[in-house]
């Protein structure tokens, strides 16, 4: 069973200040940009990346205060492939079109989803589990499993959000595709159910009009299940990490320790303590 971990050595006054800066630094870098970004479009009155680059921002505030209004220490890789994660998605991947532009950009960014998505299920379990009132005394592997799970479910829930901002918005969250070959039993005039097969599709026409796509567009369906699986695999890479992490009770040396908040009191809130120090 996992039970609580002992908690770490508390960081040197040095590890503190370094940590903190390099916190306000990448934060405040990113933040600069997404500013930039949100000035240029101000100019270019293009309302809509205004208001992504306002979210962003307040994106990008969240992990400080998710830290200070639960207690918790949030890890420095996890906090800063965070704020990556959110320029990448947000300013490059919308604003900057990188979706469009770089082929593979957004399987990655849901590859990169389903692990996070994954450490923040067990890391939800375990710091409930450092709660007095509530104790899971669960398996490492029903912690892992649970932690894949709420991955999983963070991906299906995003891709009823971009069906519904396709449907009543127009938008084109759910990418298309290029495919040359279509399988369907719409297409089979006897009824029957039976499957029919057009392949070497080389144009799409519409109205009469070519579209000129070299083949038959697809409506989302593929974006949509590349996208699951890749979620798939991103949680299922850290479900296994997290499972040796519950087995050896965060004592032993895994990928899922950076990725684990620990909770803490205020007299344990060590970065706020540096934090104080830094300034005059």
């Amino acid at each position: 069973m996992f039970h609580k971990s002992k908690r770490k050595t508390p960081p040197t006054q040095a590890e503190l200040r370094q940590r903190v800066r390099r916190r306000m630094t990448l934060r405040g870098v990113l933040a600069f940009f997404v500013v930039l970004t949100m000035i240029r479009a101000a100019f270019m009155h293009r309302f809509e990346n205004i208001f992504v680059c306002v979210l962003a921002l307040i994106l990008l505030a969240l992990p400080s205060i998710i830290e200070k209004q639960l207690a918790i220490d949030i890890p420095p890789l996890m906090e800063g492939i965070i704020y990556c994660f959110i320029y990448a998605a947000e300013i490059l991947g919308e604003i900057n079109s990188f979706y469009t532009i770089i082929p593979g950009w957004d399987t990655m960014l849901h590859t990169l989803n389903g692990f996070l998505a994954a450490a923040v299920g067990l890391s939800m379990v375990i710091l409930l589990n450092d709660n007095e009132k509530v104790v899971f005394d669960l398996s490492p592997f029903f912690l892992a499993l649970l932690a894949f799970c709420f991955s999983m479910t963070i991906g299906v829930l995003w891709e009823f959000f971009e069906f519904f901002m396709d449907s009543f918005f127009g938008m084109d969250m759910q990418k298309d595709t290029v495919v040359h070959a279509i399988h369907s039993v719409t297409l089979d005039p006897t009824r029957t159910n039976q499957v029919v097969t057009i392949s070497g599709i080389t144009d799409t026409a519409v109205n009469g009009e070519s579209l000129g796509l070299g083949g038959y567009l697809d409506i989302g369906i593929i974006d949509t299940m590349k996208d699951l699986f890749v979620n798939f695999l991103g949680a299922l890479v850290f479900s296994v990490s997290g499972y040796f992490y519950a087995r050896s009770r965060g004592k032993k040396k895994s990928p899922a320790l950076n990725f684990v908040p620990t909770r803490k009191t205020p007299e344990q809130d060590y970065l706020q303590q540096a934090q104080e120090e830094e300034q005059p």
